[in-house]
């Protein structure tokens, strides 16, 4: 019983929706619908005895592992933080074309686009991915723009050079 809730509470950590006893039956044939259930059960007891930040319920057909209603405005918190660094696709073209080609002016990065991009990068900087890298030696000494160092902990990246060459990514 003990390594049936260990392979559930696996199964189950890992998955983001309920999944039916059916399917987990799949998942373990050398065990009854009744001792998956038994082990559900007791795995849910574990968890409400120990206090745990989560809780195994039964929903949609399914089991899954949620966090407890206590701790949703952590959650919420977490969530809200993780879509707003998500980039749109003008941003990440934009990103993209900062990191190959930095240092960088904004026309030429617009030249490059063929749109408008001042926003964009304000906005990138905002995020703390693109920062002002100096100024062009040319009339006017426009701004230039390079990555950041959150830029490579964001991608997961030690360098530059890591950055996948155009051929490979063809």
């Amino acid at each position: 019983m003990d390594q049936l809730k260990r392979g559930l509470e696996a199964v189950l950590f890992t998955l983001d929706e309920p999944i039916s006893i059916g399917r987990l039956k799949d998942l373990f044939p050398a065990s009854k619908p009744e001792e998956i259930k038994e082990a559900l059960a007791a795995l849910q007891k574990d968890y409400d005895d120990t206090g745990r930040a989560f809780l195994l319920q039964e929903i949609a057909g399914g089991w899954q592992l949620l966090t407890r209603p206590e701790h949703a405005d952590i959650i919420g918190k977490l969530k809200k933080a993780k879509a707003d660094r998500k980039l749109s696709v003008a941003a990440l073209e934009t990103l993209a074309i900062i990191a190959y080609k930095q240092p960088i002016k904004r026309v030429d990065i617009e030249a490059i686009r063929g749109a408008a991009s001042g926003d964009l990068v304000r906005a990138l900087m905002e995020r703390s991915l693109v920062k002002i890298a100096g100024r062009d030696e040319v009339p006017g000494s426009p701004l230039t723009y390079g990555t950041t160092k959150e830029f490579l902990d964001t991608f997961g990246i030690n360098t530059l050079e890591d950055l996948p060459r155009p051929e490979e990514v063809k």
